[in-house]
């Protein structure tokens, strides 16, 4: 049993450090976008078109890696799509130009997109059913801190050595594929080994069916609601502050301010959810964030624009703690992957508009209140999902 238990904690440690790696590329992208708008001289739209081609990306490695993750080896897909994410991530550095930027930010958004899904899926096959949830969510937790390090490195090195640099060290987690071989050992369930692989368009049937279509249904609406609403926001949130009067350097600095408070966030969720169950968690946690929202968009002074911008984060990200671990319980283990993955695939097409949405609105100058109150809206539409279509999935 003491084995077990230590397995479970060095395989979410382990998984978790993935994690880290992806929100620090995604994290800096919002700063590195802030400067690239400045040095390459791009328009807002050309700026929300980075964000969105990153999401396409993911979209597509989030289908396509939980579909194989269902076929093959969970931990085998991990690594791949760490690896593809490192890689092209450095290469990325290498660019001179605005389209060859965009175009390898869509390659490591395939591995980005891949490697979520199935490792939260891992975790949650692996996890004792009793703190299942809050595993899910602890990993989701050090998403966190790969934020708060991606501000960090964006504050003291990319206005002294320029975001090549910052983005080269985080390339540098390529080298980490070489631990997760070696430190992950996923355990073979009984109900995977002994039954058949079955097709992809099978699976997808399955999702569909009677048993499980309200739970996709719930799963997709939410995903692409949340994920258009965090990456248009977030992705952002340097660049509403310059946007707001501050120079961009000061808003690096308040953005990482803003950051720590995701992971009270996180931590706060992973009590509650298994205290409160995972459906009234989340429910509670994207309320916060709709709220927030608003009060961030009509924010005027810095202390508002900081109580709005730290209560925006402790929200989100505890949300998203909670939908990780929501997501993965709507199916059997033999679907489990594509269920979760075609879930977040689609939620990535929400992330492809969020970003552009932003861009055209502010560029045709529509108040950035405007912006955040369809955001507010587009996280109520989740909410209610989940009230009205999805079920709680704790186990007593």
């Amino acid at each position: 049993m003491l084995n077990e238990v230590t397995n479970h904690r060095k395989l979410l440690v382990a998984s978790g450090f993935a994690w880290l790696f992806d929100a620090m590329d995604v994290g800096m992208l919002s700063f590195i976008i802030a400067a690239l708008a400045k040095e390459w001289h791009l328009t807002e739209s050309q700026v929300g078109w980075i964000g969105s081609i990153s999401s396409l990306g993911m979209a597509v490695g989030a289908i396509v890696f939980g579909a194989l993750a269902d076929r093959f080896n969970r931990k085998s897909i991990l690594i791949i799509s760490l690896l593809i994410f490192s890689i092209f991530n450095g290469i990325s550095a290498l660019t001179t130009t605005y389209a060859a930027f965009a175009l390898i930010r869509f390659i490591v958004g395939c591995g980005l997109g891949g490697e979520l899904p199935v490792a939260s899926t891992l975790i949650s096959e692996n996890a004792p059913a009793k703190t299942r949830g809050r595993a899910v969510v602890l990993l989701e937790s050090f998403w966190a801190g790969g934020w708060l390090i991606s501000a960090l490195i964006s504050y003291f090195v990319i206005p002294e050595l320029g975001w090549r640099i910052a983005v080269f060290i985080t390339s540098l987690t390529a080298v980490y594929a070489l631990v997760l071989r070696f430190s992950i050992r996923e355990e073979d369930h009984q109900i995977r080994s002994s039954k058949p692989k079955i097709s992809f368009s099978k699976r997808l049937q399955s999702i569909w069916n009677q048993n499980y279509s309200k739970a996709t249904l719930m799963l997709w609406i939410v995903w692409f609601m949340v994920v258009f609403s965090y990456y248009g926001m977030f992705l952002w949130l340097p660049s509403v502050m310059v946007m707001k009067g501050y120079s961009i350097v000061h808003s690096f600095g308040y953005v990482l301010i803003m950051t720590i408070a995701q992971l009270p966030g996180y931590f706060t969720a992973a009590w509650l959810i298994e205290k409160w169950g995972r459906k009234l968690t989340l429910m509670v946690f994207l309320t916060g964030t709709a709220v927030s929202a608003i009060a961030f968009g009509y924010a005027t002074g810095l202390a508002m624009l900081m109580t709005a911008g730290i209560l925006l984060s402790f929200f989100n990200l505890g949300a998203w703690g909670a939908l990780y671990a929501y997501s993965p319980e709507q199916y059997p283990e033999e679907i489990r992957g594509t269920g979760s993955g075609m879930a977040a695939g689609i939620g990535r097409i929400g992330g492809i508009v969020g970003p552009l949405l932003v861009g055209y609105l502010t560029e045709h100058g529509i108040a950035l209140s405007v912006v955040f109150i369809i955001f507010f809206i587009s996280i109520m539409i989740a909410v209610i999902a989940i009230g009205v279509l999805g079920k709680e999935t704790m186990e007593n």
